[in-house]
């Protein structure tokens, strides 16, 4: 005979399994039946997830045949200012136009200039320093620390490998290709009224100059001007800032020139042989 312990627990397995079996009828009609019907509603009955529109590329307004074409003179005014002056990061590719290229002062902005395949029959390759929705930033020669911005248009991308950084504080110039130092040189640097400008510029050509004080190199010219044009000599006004040598090295170390640069021969060679226009330098105190 069962104890009532027993029986008491028996009594509530039995109860437990009724509940269970109900439950499991009650979930089988509701499948069969399917669900009570709703009240009509214009609401969805999903949600909504959003999507972010591809950026595109803000139109180029068609730039005037009356805009100023960018020369060795000073660039016209407007451009924005170099965001990174003193950036130390390489820039990795060069834009060369193809032909004449409006340069505007923002993307989808206003043009202001024209950037020419040459300048005084050197081809012209700027560094590309930003991009943005499809358009292109460079800096922009026959100016300190400017850029312009260009639309996806003809112009061409050329590799770019070296930099050159120029200490004015330890008068040295170094020499990076692929980021690695290269060679270094003590340099001579522009005189208390003639500083070197500092801030990002670019190799924009080179050039042989007459006379024995180069040393019988070819120069070369910088994107950048004097940053006061009125403080050299006459016969230096509307020069580019350039790399050079000289015909002497006593001056090295010091602050002696109308703003260039100026290092050794065998440096000044080297570069020559290995530098190709658009290369950066970078002016930093």
């Amino acid at each position: 005979m069962s104890s009532p312990l027993r029986t008491r627990r028996l009594w509530i397995v039995l109860a437990a399994c009724c509940v269970l079996a109900a439950l499991v009828g009650a979930v089988v009609r509701w499948g069969s039946a399917g669900p009570a019907p709703r009240a009509a509603s214009s609401a969805p009955t999903t949600a909504t997830v959003p999507t972010s529109a591809p950026p595109t590329t803000p139109a180029a307004v068609p730039p005037p045949a009356g805009l100023p074409v960018i020369t060795y003179d000073p660039a016209p005014k407007g451009f924005p200012a170099d965001p990174e002056p003193a950036g130390r990061t390489r820039t990795a590719e060069g834009l060369h136009p193809k032909s004449n290229l409006g340069v505007y002062d923002a993307p989808g902005g206003t043009p202001l200039a024209f950037l020419a395949p040459t300048i005084l029959g050197v081809p012209v390759t700027v560094p590309i320093v930003a991009r943005s929705a499809g358009w292109v930033a460079v800096l922009l020669p026959s100016a300190n620390r400017t850029i312009a911005w260009t639309p996806p248009g003809d112009w061409d991308v050329t590799p770019l490998r070296d930099q050159i950084v120029v200490h004015k504080g330890s008068h040295t110039l170094e020499w990076y290709r692929d980021d690695a130092l290269m060679r270094s040189w003590p340099v001579t640097l522009g005189a208390k009224a003639t500083p070197t400008p500092l801030g990002r510029t670019f190799v924009l050509g080179r050039s042989s100059l007459v006379g024995d004080v180069y040393a019988g190199t070819d120069v070369f010219a910088l994107g950048a001007i004097p940053d006061d044009p009125e403080a050299v000599p006459a016969g230096l006004r509307g020069a580019h800032i350039g790399i050079h040598t000289w015909y002497n090295d006593y001056t090295l170390g010091k602050d002696d020139t109308d703003g260039c640069v100026r290092l050794t021969k065998s440096g000044q060679q080297l570069l020559l042989k290995e530098i190709v226009p658009g290369t950066s330098v970078v002016v930093v105190d």
